[in-house]
């Protein structure tokens, strides 16, 4: 009886030393360890954090590429090459060699602050679109509803008009 006992012992103490000694193995083979140089390694890992400051990315090549501002907006709305995608904003301006600029949306809703000078016509497609335009002075805010083209200062009497905000609205 005592050898049947002590043989039960002793397979236990080895059932446990063998799980603790397993545990222990692969604890140190994931790094986990709290040592100093192994918190700096996973901390070198990991990716910076993002600040979103709301700039429109590569707006100071824009500038000098195209001479138009784009300052802030939510992402979006972003300056894109024409290409008849029918979620485009197109811009009709005197400053553009092609006679116009677009911006792309991507979403239902969005804003984005501009400055596109000489501007003579707003022109939407799948997407309805509230604008803010400055002439002499005075701003104007305009709406345009999905598949809708509207000329915008420039007339008999109009003066060059700059286009301030984009605003997405359906």
């Amino acid at each position: 009886m005592k050898t049947r006992l002590r043989k039960s012992l002793l397979a236990g103490l080895v059932a446990i030393c063998t799980i603790t000694g397993a545990s222990a193995l692969g604890y140190a083979a994931t790094g986990t360890a709290s040592s100093p140089l192994a918190t700096e390694a996973v901390a070198a890992e990991e990716p910076p954090h993002v600040v979103e400051d709301l700039q429109h990315p590569d707006a100071e090549r824009i500038l000098a590429e195209k001479g138009i501002s784009l300052h802030r907006g939510d992402g979006h709305i972003f300056f894109a090459d024409c290409d008849g995608s029918p979620e485009q904003i197109q811009v009709w301006t005197r400053k553009s060699s092609e006679g116009k600029y677009c911006f792309q949306t991507n979403s239902t809703s969005g804003f984005l602050s501009v400055e596109v000078p000489e501007v003579f016509a707003l022109q939407t497609e799948e997407t309805a679109v509230h604008a803010t335009l400055s002439a002499e002075g005075k701003t104007q805010e305009l709406d345009l509803a999905k598949n809708d083209i509207k000329g915008v200062g420039e007339g008999v009497e109009g003066a060059p008009t700059v286009l301030l905000e984009l605003r997405v609205t359906g």
